[in-house]
C-alpha cells in the first residue's frame, strides 16, 4: 500500500480540509517543496488555530492579532506540528494557496507547481527532531509521487519570496534536514 489515497491525501495524516484551493494548470509538473514556519497566536503553538485559520474556521475575536487576518484566504498542503502530527488541508494534486507572489529559478506562481508544507515555529525559535523526520518522510513520500522533487527542489519561503517572507527563518536547519534525510527520516547518530 502507498502513503497516497487515489485522490492525493496522505493515508497518515489528519484531515483538516481547506476550502482555499484550486485546481493547478493543466498539464503541471509538481517538483518544488516549499517550507513554511507559521505560529497562532504569533510565538505560541498548540493552539488548533494554524489549523482553524487554513480551514476557514478560525474565530477572529479571539486574539487581536487575528483581525488581520480576516481577509486572508490562505492554506497549505500539509502542516506539522511541534510533536510531529501531520496535517493535511489540501490534496497534493490540487494547488494550495500558501506561496503568494513568488519565484523560483526564473518561473513564476510557485502554487502551480510545488506542495507546502508549513512547520509549527517561529522566527524566534528552532524547529524540534521530530518535525524534520516528518519532514523528511513527507519529503521522500512526495518524491514518490514527484519524481523531480528531489532535495535540491526543498526550498523556504524565503527562497521564492525574497524580502517579503522570512520562512522558514533562522531556526531551521537545512544541513539538519539534509541528515535526518540520509538517515532514512532519523536523526543523525553524532
Amino acid at each position: 500500500m502507498t502513503a497516497w489515497d487515489d485522490t492525493g491525501w496522505h493515508r497518515q495524516a489528519q484531515r483538516a480540509p481547506s476550502p482555499y484551493h484550486d485546481e493547478r494548470p493543466v498539464s503541471t509538473v509538481v517538483d518544488l517543496l516549499v517550507v513554511h514556519a507559521i505560529s497562532l497566536p504569533p510565538e505560541s503553538f498548540g493552539s488548533g488555530d494554524v489549523q482553524r485559520f487554513f480551514m476557514g474556521t478560525l474565530d477572529f475575536g479571539s486574539y487581536p492579532y487575528y483581525g488581520a487576518l480576516r481577509d486572508l484566504h490562505v492554506s497549505a498542503h500539509f502542516f506539522i506540528e511541534r510533536d510531529g502530527t501531520l496535517w493535511q488541508h489540501v490534496g497534493v494534486f490540487q494547488r494550495a494557496w500558501h506561496a503568494g507572489a513568488s519565484a523560483w529559478q526564473g518561473r513564476p506562481a510557485c502554487n502551480d507547481y510545488s506542495v507546502g508544507v508549513e512547520l509549527e515555529g517561529s522566527e524566534s525559535t528552532t524547529f524540534m527532531p521530530i518535525q524534520y523526520q516528518r519532514l523528511a518522510t513527507l519529503a521522500k513520500d512526495l518524491q514518490g509521487l514527484f519524481p523531480g522533487m528531489n532535495p535540491e527542489r526543498m526550498v523556504g519561503h524565503s527562497d521564492i519570496a525574497p524580502g517579503r517572507k522570512w520562512d522558514p527563518g533562522p531556526g531551521f536547519s537545512w544541513s539538519y534536514l539534509a541528515a535526518v534525510s540520509k538517515n532514512g527520516g532519523h536523526a543523525a547518530s553524532t
